[in-house]
């Protein structure tokens, strides 16, 4: 049974790219936390087996598609959310693309464009979209999925590590616009996760070896790992906590 403090119940919670992965880990994890959680991610599909999926488990869930980089499909996915349950109380942008592997020196325009429209546009779009309506309501929580490539240097995912690195600073800074309204901003920053999205560090034998052998808890990550941070972020436990950026990477970044 959850406790008080981390007791999501009557709360709506909205999940961009949450049908696999961290995302799918933190829109379950906040749904068997009490929420109402909208599924999202750019495929019919996928969303309508994950709502199956979570229904099956006795969670209330609904789920519609959408491209975080059209701003109407976007906003298209905050209205039905809305219609669906009235408000938006924890918006989490987990959505994002990393299309290059390489140096800096050799990314195409395309690749780049993408990778910056992809993971922090559309997280300042779905900030604007969801945050003004929290503060009105008198607070809430935006929660963005980070990553330790945005803290630490890389030479194969320079350009996402960038992107990241932004994400962070535009939690810091919404957090100290919204904070005197009551809405809590902060991030989450992975380390190697076993995901799709990373499947070609971590299903390398050699590259795998490697990072477990230099990670103080010697292993990956699992996307629960990530969900349940979510949760705390999202709850009356971390109601002092904003601007943040929470490190979860098994001891990486300290070593």
């Amino acid at each position: 049974m959850t406790t008080a403090l981390f007791d999501l119940t009557g709360k709506v919670a909205l999940v961009t790219g949450s049908t696999r992965g961290i995302g799918k880990s933190i829109a379950q994890e906040l749904a068997r936390a009490g929420a109402r959680v909208m599924v999202s991610s750019r495929k019919a599909d996928a969303c309508e087996a994950v709502r199956r999926e979570f229904e099956a488990e006795g969670l209330e869930v609904r789920a519609q598609p959408c491209n975080v980089s059209r701003r109407e499909e976007l906003a298209a996915l905050v209205r039905a959310t809305e219609d669906a349950w009235g408000r938006v109380d924890i918006a989490v942008a987990n959505a994002a693309a990393n299309p290059y592997y390489g140096p800096l020196a050799s990314i195409p325009e395309e690749a780049l464009d993408k990778v910056w429209l992809n993971n922090v546009k559309s997280v300042l779009w779905l900030a604007n979209l969801t945050i003004p309506a929290m503060a009105e309501r008198g607070g809430g929580a935006f929660i963005v999925v980070g990553s330790i490539a945005g803290l630490l240097a890389n030479t194969v995912i320079g350009a996402y590590g960038i992107s990241k690195a932004a994400d962070h600073q535009l939690v810091r800074n919404l957090a100290a616009e919204w904070g005197p309204k009551g809405v809590r901003v902060n991030a989450i920053a992975p380390g190697l996760v076993k995901t799709d999205f990373a499947r070609a560090l971590w299903e390398d034998p050699k590259r795998r070896a490697e990072r477990e052998a230099t990670t103080p808890l010697r292993r990956l990550g699992e996307p629960r790992d990530i969900g349940g941070i979510a949760v705390f972020l999202a709850s009356e436990a971390a109601a002092f906590v904003t601007g943040q950026v929470i490190v979860a990477d098994g001891g990486v970044s300290i070593v």
